[in-house]
């Protein structure tokens, strides 16, 4: 009998010269990369029973590129995330609904071979599941979106500074991200309209006290868990569109960007 060929798919040095050879000494064939471009390659180039990579390859959720590429190209094979954050229950219950399963580092070398074992026992290719655009992903997860965005916005000092309750500082932000979704919706080259809930945004903040410091940096925190959320979605997305709706996600939020902070300067005006 032939042994399981297994990817090995991590960043760290240390530990693509340490878990890959305990695994050899337990009977598997292990090729390792450090990269989600080496890794890509190499499920390319080759054939394997087993998938194993870090959740952050670089950046955070990284794995989940990989495990995607997997599929797409060998569903028979047995896909394992590793992660370092057990406490994170949002962030593994994503894992668990994407890959066979996973490890928490450092991971325990008889339960992993176990699982291995186990999951090559009893595979079960990959059925493709329906794919989603983006502007479905971001409207399921518009609340989450929502509370990240006031808890990020409260880790800078001069926006909690300004004791602002939660109804404040979320205020019009679920109109503009219900205003870039509908641009989604709308596919790529349709009319621009003026996204009126960014002007209404700029005149508020600027009564609420904020600055155009402070407005640039809510715009970068926005567009981080935008991201963030299409990133820990892969699986799930239709990848023909990824970058189109990705691309019109900066095009919009420029736009968002610029109309905000245009109402906001009329405003200071106005005010001086």
């Amino acid at each position: 009998m032939s042994k399981a060929r297994i990817l090995f798919v991590d960043d760290e040095a240390s530990i693509r010269l340490t878990l890959p050879e305990i695994l050899k000494m337990h009977g598997f064939e292990v090729r390792s990369e450090g990269t989600v471009s080496a890794a890509l390659a190499a499920i390319n180039e080759d054939r394997f029973d087993v998938l194993i990579a870090d959740l952050n390859i670089g950046m955070p959720g990284d794995g989940f590129t990989v495990v995607s590429a997997m599929r797409r190209t060998q569903p028979d094979a047995v896909t394992i995330i590793l992660t370092g954050y057990p406490a994170f229950e949002t962030a593994l219950e994503a894992i668990r609904s994407q890959v066979d399963d996973y490890a928490v580092k450092p991971a325990d070398i008889e339960e992993l071979v176990q699982v291995i074992e186990d999951k090559l026992q009893h595979r079960v290719p990959h059925r493709p599941m329906q794919r989603k655009r983006v502007a479905t992903i971001l409207r399921e997860n518009t609340d989450m979106i929502m509370k990240n965005f006031i808890e990020d916005l409260r880790k800078l000092p001069e926006i909690a500074e300004l004791n602002l309750d939660d109804q404040a500082l979320g205020y019009n932000v679920p109109h503009m991200l219900g205003e870039l979704v509908a641009i989604l919706e709308a596919g790529h080259g349709a009319q621009r309209a003026r996204l009126s809930r960014s002007s209404e945004h700029g005149r508020t903040r600027r009564d609420q006290g904020f600055t155009l410091p402070m407005l640039i940096a809510e715009h970068g925190i926005l567009r981080r868990l935008l991201l963030n959320v299409v990133q820990e979605n892969l699986l799930a997305l239709d990848v023909s569109n990824v970058i189109t709706d990705i691309l019109e996600i900066e095009d919009a939020g420029e736009r968002q960007l610029r109309e905000t902070v245009e109402a906001f300067i009329s405003s200071e005006k106005i005010a001086a």
